[in-house]
């Protein structure tokens, strides 16, 4: 059976169920601080879990893509090494929120699996929870082993210990006893030989679990109680790889049509054969993992970066290019070509990647041309690593500064090493990392106390788009401690004006008065699973009270002037540029807007001219705000709407309009354009392959660009002795500095000559080489000229020379290279050496090296210890 008809089989079945089949939300999450990444079928859901709002309908059913790579959940290390973990996978799912519970749940898994799929009953086993005598001291869940009896012998009903029979969220949130299916794809020989049950839960590749079915009936609390959920749930989740395996009869998740005709593309790229040799397939595997993580996360809307979501991403890519680079010889980019089969593969069930094709491309593209770049400079810093070497091991700590500032792989490193015969101080490298891991943990180390119920109502109405002032009761309130802010405390309001952080749009600060004129200040707004959540550092003192919410109406004005600004860049942009042009995320501050959009080259100041005219004409056209809440998504994609390939939408949305600009948005904005006064582009950059970045400025942030470009523009004025033309003025004074340093160039090079014939008087003999270390007074372009004119009239020659300028010092070491190769001296190390003695350090090559350092007076005493290497 096909993988696509796999899937369609599963959804149609519950479908047939009375279940709601819904697309898979995107995988990187926007409103949960908890996660970064969707990792598993459930996280999508948490709000309903948490009954911080109600679904359409109470039965769900879909294929959730999911990434494990990053926190509790993280199996990166383990992808390639065996034939059943990955980064991205599918979650199939079924899901039920206070409607049916186990009794349904287990019967229909079994028949989808025994009737559907025919899968033969006596290769599965199902896991129940034992209970547990801990803290918790839970029961047996009797109830699942019962149900699971009037379909299985108990023979093959296991009992599982909390680790593998108890799910739970997270440390704080719903959770609750689960059910595991298992299968035993092994040959009848090897069940002869060992008993399925005993490879249950033990990481046996042909002894797998494929189906989790979680009963979600308590609510694990801060101080680590469980308390009952007022209403029962299911959450269940297939692993759509390993099913694929099973019913396609083969013994590796890599040997279904999900993932062989990525690996066949590999095969051809590479001129490698998978099947042959084991570290071959490896690579092979993590590759064709990788690409998907890696496709889908850029589809998705998450770009690599440096930080957060984006690190993760471009972390993964970089192993998928160090194991082509490694082990299948592949030095140049390559993986990007993959993209092409994925598309036509999934392209299908998911369409965000044939619409994205092109840039997850030029993305990846440019990635693996960057990462290999970086590979070919660590190459160059490890070799230099391996000369400062005395014996055969290799210092971790260098290793993990080559690893930690340069991106160059730890195994990579070792394998290097290996092949010229050293080793790698492992220990001390694991040191190293996880001193770094501790600093990284201690930053980000937070603590949440349970929610203090004030008033038992998790309806929350948000009235920010007509005020920005009400009357609100405090519902509910939470402590929480970080290193970061320290003590803060998280408020919920039974309503509020304040706008929480989402669509790039920064959250709301104002304040909170009661009747007795104290104050409490919100510093922010954010959202959490559907919840708004204002953060302030102090509790208002008659919580009991309601209390006047006030937004910051200046910070609030200022943020709606840039974020309607960007709907009608973004308007402008597709006119200007091309309907090519998609949003590819934004920022939306007080101060400033940035907007990313795909594009790709860099724009011209006639198109940039054009695109700044274009908003400003619609500015000047004092259109108004259009604005329809609550209307079906359909009816807003049908009058013109536009939607956002990374953004999770409801069955109903909200719709903008300016004029001809209409987009699906949640975001605030002015009620007529003319309240944005002007718009000015401040920069146009690249963020990645096919992405470009526009800064902008509008309202008072304008006003302030042109005073200030205005004053400095009279001050130059007044530089240039208020020329009439002053920019024909500094024009002159450009060409005439040109002049004059062409002048001084040739006047140095005429003195670098003089002193070259002294200094060659000055050579002395010392152990048969020429040696001189003496302070000159030329440019480091000087000193190196004079150097290498010397050193071209003597092959066996030791320089060093010394300078001063403009209170920095410069060491320069001159070696010539017979000498380097007879004697075993490095030009790189002595400056090194001698760095310290003016508070400096450098490097170079063996034969001519260079050191900075912050104190000239050391300079003499260098100078005299040079001649100690010769001795």
């Amino acid at each position: 059976m096909k993988s696509q008809d796999i899937r369609s089989k599963f959804l149609s079945f519950f479908e047939e169920k009375k279940h709601s089949i819904v697309p898979s939300a995107p995988m990187v999450l926007k409103n949960d601080p908890t996660l970064m990444f969707v990792n598993s079928g459930m996280a999508p859901f948490k709000e309903y879990f948490l009954g911080n709002a109600q679904p359409k309908n109470n039965r769900i059913a879909d294929s959730q893509k999911c990434l494990r790579v990053s926190g509790k959940h993280n199996d990166l290390e383990e992808v390639g090494y065996d034939t059943y973990h990955h980064t991205l996978f599918e979650m199939l799912g079924n899901w039920s929120f206070g409607d049916y519970f186990k009794k349904e749940a287990i019967a229909w898994a079994w028949e989808l699996l025994t009737e559907v799929f025919n899968i033969d009953k006596d290769i599965l086993y199902v896991t129940v929870f034992e209970g547990s005598d801990d803290v918790d001291n839970l029961d047996m869940d009797t109830e699942a082993y019962d149900l699971w009896k009037q379909f299985i012998s108990e023979d093959r009903i296991l009992k599982g210990n909390k680790k593998d029979n108890f799910w739970e969220m997270g440390e704080q949130g719903p959770c609750g006893p689960c059910s595991e299916i298992h299968v035993d794809i092994r040959s009848v020989e090897e069940k002869a030989k060992v008993s399925g049950k005993d490879l249950v839960n033990m990481d046996h590749p042909q002894v797998v679990e494929i189906w989790n079915l979680v009963f979600m009936q308590y609510n694990r609390k801060a101080n680590k109680s469980l308390e009952p959920l007022p209403n029962k749930h299911i959450d269940t989740g297939m692993g759509f790889e390993r099913l694929c395996m099973v019913l396609q009869g083969v013994q590796s998740n890599y040997d279904t049509d999900v993932f062989t005709p990525i690996i066949r593309e590999i095969e051809t790229i590479t001129n490698k054969s998978y099947g042959k040799d084991e570290k071959i397939d490896i690579a092979i595997r993590v590759i064709s993992d990788h690409v998907r993580a890696v496709a889908f996360s850029i589809a998705d809307g998450q770009l690599p970066s440096n930080t957060g979501a984006g690190y993760v991403i471009r972390r993964i890519l970089r192993r998928a290019v160090r194991y082509g680079f490694t082990f299948l010889d592949k030095k140049e980019p390559f993986i990007y070509r993959l993209v092409e089969v994925l598309s036509n593969k999934m392209g299908d069930a998911f369409p965000e990647l044939k619409a994205q094709k092109q840039l997850i491309e030029n993305v990846i593209k440019e990635e693996e041309q960057s990462f290999l770049r970086t590979l070919d400079q660590g190459l160059i810093l490890l070799n230099r690593i391996v000369e400062e070497t005395k014996d055969d091991i290799v210092s971790g700590e260098k290793a993990f500064e080559l690893y930690d500032t340069y991106g160059f792989p730890k195994d990579l490193t070792a394998l290097i090493l290996f092949e010229k015969g050293l080793k790698l101080d492992e220990e001390g490298f694991e040191t190293e990392l996880q001193k770094q891991k501790n600093r990284s943990r201690a930053a980000s180390e937070m603590s949440t106390d349970d929610w203090i119920v004030l008033v038992n109502d998790t309806d929350e109405e948000f009235v920010g788009y007509d005020t920005l002032e009400a009357q609100v009761k405090l519902t509910r309130y939470r402590k929480v401690t970080s290193k970061k802010d320290g003590e803060m405390y998280q408020m919920v309001f039974n309503l509020t004006p304040f706008y929480a952080e989402g669509g790039g749009q920064v959250g709301d600060k104002g304040y909170l008065e009661d009747a007795h004129g104290d104050v409490v200040y919100i510093l922010d707004t954010k959202k959490e699973n559907n919840v708004i959540i204002h953060f302030a550092k102090n509790l208002p003192k008659h919580i009991n009270e309601s209390f006047k919410a006030v937004v910051d109406e200046k910070q609030r004005y200022r943020t709606e002037c840039n974020h309607t600004a960007t709907h009608l860049l973004h308007q402008a942009l597709r006119e200007v540029l091309g309907t090519h042009v998609e949003q590819k995320g934004s920022a939306v501050h007080s101060k400033y807007l940035r907007f990313d959009f795909s594009h790709f080259s860099k724009m011209t100041v006639e198109e940039l001219r054009d695109v700044e005219n274009f908003v400003n004409a619609r500015i000047e056209g004092k259109l108004p705000l259009i604005e329809k809440r609550n209307i079906p998504k359909e009816e807003a994609i049908a009058d013109g709407a536009m939607s956002l390939f990374g953004e999770k939408y409801g069955d109903t949305v909200r719709a903008i309009r300016f004029g001809q600009s209409i987009e699906l948005c949640g975001g605030t904005h002015v009620k007529n354009t003319s309240d944005i006064w002007h718009f000015k582009i401040v920069s146009e950059g690249a963020v990645a392959s096919g992405i470009r970045r526009i800064e902008a400025i509008t309202n008072d942030a304008v006003k302030d660009f042109y005073f200030e470009n205005n004053r400095a523009y009279f001050e130059m004025k007044d530089l240039l002795n208020n020329a009439k033309e002053p920019v024909k003025a500094l024009q002159n004074l450009q060409d005439e500095n040109t002049s004059l340093k062409k002048q001084i160039e040739t006047l140095l090079k005429d003195k670098a000559k003089n002193i070259k014939v002294e200094l060659k008087a000055e050579l002395e003999d010392v152990n048969g080489i020429q040696f001189l270390a003496k302070k000159l007074d030329l440019d480091a372009g000087g000193i190196k000229d004079v150097a290498f004119e010397l050193g071209s009239q003597f092959n066996n020659l030791f320089l060093l020379f010394a300078t001063e300028q403009k209170g920095k010092a410069l060491l320069s070491c001159y070696i010539s290279k017979e000498i380097v190769a007879e004697k075993g001296l490095n030009a790189g190390q002595v400056v090194r050496e001698l760095g310290k003695y003016i508070q400096g350090g450098g490097g170079g090559q063996p034969f001519f090296a260079t050191a900075g350092g912050k104190k000239p007076k050391g300079i003499d005493e260098a100078l005299k210890v040079a001649k100690d290497y010769l001795k």
